[in-house]
């Protein structure tokens, strides 16, 4: 890649932004940014915002399940602080993520030219970068209860372990599941200050959603990882994946139908909003090809709008209700 001149923030040269082979070309976030700033958008995931909506999702859903749960207006606010703390979290998970697995990207076509393993960016670069976000990201847990701050903080632990299970597991994704559907927890947290049974099994639907979506996800790198001795579920699963997809979505309609069931809100249009969900991920199913990496990105994608059909059916509940 070429290099223009100057230094980034942190102290290494400075590269023009790449457009990556997962994120769309020309975005007003490089046009209105300054050459330096673009590296690490891209750590961030900034040019990817499909990352940070999975994440801000199951925050959103546990935050409106407990105001149908409780019977009061949503909470603005902490739906508010959710979107700040999804996405910085978003990119220090992710910009962590690249450091440790910078020498393994460099040997997979898609993940090549990232800012670390292209030398766009230098370890001491993002590390800071890692280091500034995580601050970001601590002032918006502090708004918080202190039963929702130790639970925050408790999720750390997936995150700090997530980068490592590709090397031995071939169950990486559901380590991922476990950190990003965590926000369900947060989200009900928020509001009452302990957990119940209706968020803990939307939680356990929202790590089967999570390893559904990253399987597809992960369709786009088998051949790469087979060669770089990387696991994952898409490798597992084979030419079963759409069966082990299916079942891992029926998993996750199940307890999410069971957690409004517990709440008392499986009906009106938190219910259509379920609805809606399960033909989205019954399309998605359908729509599997592992001969098409190019299909994989956009179901992948499209999962933003699956978890909002089923928020906006719990939000519009609360709404009415109250």
């Amino acid at each position: 890649m070429p290099m223009e001149g100057g230094t980034e923030p942190f102290g290494s040269p400075i590269g023009a932004a790449a457009v990556l082979p997962d994120a769309a070309p020309d975005q007003w976030l490089f046009r209105f940014s300054p050459p330096a700033a673009h590296p690490y958008l891209q750590l961030a995931r900034l040019d990817r915002p499909v990352g940070w909506w999975l994440l801000l999702l199951p925050c959103w859903w546990g935050s409106a399940l407990a105001s149908l749960a409780a019977g009061v207006p949503l909470h603005w606010a902490h739906l508010l602080l959710f979107l700040i703390g999804a996405i910085v979290m978003r990119g220090a998970g992710s910009t962590f993520n690249d450091i440790v697995d910078r020498e393994v990207d460099a040997k997979v076509e898609r993940t090549r030219m990232r800012p670390l393993p292209s030398g766009r960016v230098s370890v001491l670069g993002a590390q800071g970068f890692f280091l500034l976000q995580s601050l970001i990201g601590l002032a918006v847990l502090l708004s918080f209860n202190l039963f929702t701050i130790v639970l925050g903080l408790s999720s750390l632990v997936f995150v700090a372990i997530y980068p490592f299970m590709k090397r031995v597991t071939s169950w990486p994704q559901a380590v991922l599941g476990c950190a990003f559907a965590w926000g369900i927890l947060m989200g009900w947290a928020a509001a009452f200050g302990s957990l119940s049974l209706a968020p803990v099994q939307l939680y356990l639907g929202g790590i089967a959603w999570t390893i559904g979506y990253d399987t597809i996800y992960a369709i786009q790198d088998i051949r790469d990882d087979v060669k770089a001795g990387v696991k994952s579920t898409a490798r597992l699963f084979g030419t079963r994946i759409r069966l082990c997809v299916g079942l891992l979505y029926g998993l996750t309609l199940l307890l999410s139908a069971g957690a409004l069931w517990v709440a008392g809100a499986l009906h009106g249009l938190a219910l259509i909003g379920w609805i809606g969900f399960a033909l989205h991920l019954g399309w998605q199913v359908k729509s599997i090809d592992l001969e098409n990496v190019g299909q994989a990105l956009r179901l992948f994608r499209s999962n933003r709008d699956a978890g909002l059909l089923f928020f906006i059916g719990l939000a519009a509940q609360s709404i009415l209700s109250t």
